[in-house]
């Protein structure tokens, strides 16, 4: 299978690399920062060989370049599964935050994702097939103190991701969205967080490659995923 995942370098979408590079799929992986990528890209062909780890660097939050990253992906065949990662956290509240925060999280946690969907779309539905995962988060579900604008990007996503599943049904293509609550990555760097409080990577991953093992008659349209212990 081809797999495309952006914010594939670290946190969630290089955990989910991993879970599909161990099983020997084709990875297209995209995110900002090179050095990070194509460490990621090493690392993970060098742990499994079984699999075709490819990268673009790519500032997702720009239309062309996610477009160009689109096409880039396309020249490896008709992608099987695209994982919508590519996302980061700038806390604040709507009345303080700074001026372009909600241009800035509209822009790489919504428009990446609608850009390179509507980029790959028209390939996969002329094959009928194919699974598109939209890593939402609990902020989609819930407003919540410091929240501001991540939180209303991420209800963005949510309401992408439902109108997108119900225009896709007809073609075969399916849609997921996935919520996680709190998740040890890249953006609760410099927190100080109890590791009994918070959920690692790899338990989103699993949840996903697990939702792609199913028939083509079923779908799991939502994944929510919760500290044990409850929400930070």
């Amino acid at each position: 299978m081809v797999v495309i995942i952006t914010g594939g370098s670290k946190g969630i979408g290089k955990a989910v690399a991993e879970k599909f590079a161990e099983a020997g799929h084709t990875l297209l992986l995209g995110s900002r920062g090179e050095k990070s990528l194509y460490d990621a890209v090493a690392d993970l062909q060098g742990r499994f060989p079984q699999s075709t780890v490819k990268a673009m660097p790519v500032d997702l939050s720009d239309k062309d370049a996610t477009q160009r990253f689109g096409d880039w992906c396309l020249g490896f065949g008709v992608p099987d599964i695209l994982v919508n990662n590519a996302g980061y956290f700038i806390p604040g509240s709507v009345h303080n935050e700074a001026d372009d925060t909600l241009e800035q999280m509209i822009g790489t946690n919504l428009y990446s994702a609608y850009h390179l969907t509507r980029k790959v779309l028209p390939a996969m539905m002329r094959e009928k097939r194919g699974h598109i995962f939209n890593i939402c988060s609990i902020a989609s579900l819930s407003a919540y103190a410091n929240g501001g604008s991540y939180s209303i990007s991420k209800f963005a996503l949510m309401g992408f991701s439902k109108n997108l599943r119900e225009e896709m049904k007809p073609h075969g293509i399916k849609v997921t969205a996935v919520y996680p609550g709190a998740t040890l990555s890249a953006s609760w760097d410099g927190f100080e967080i109890d590791p009994k409080r918070i959920m690692e990577t790899e338990d989103i991953a699993k949840m996903i490659y697990a939702a792609t093992q199913l028939s083509p008659m079923a779908v799991v349209e939502d994944i929510i995923l919760r500290p044990q212990l409850g929400d930070l």
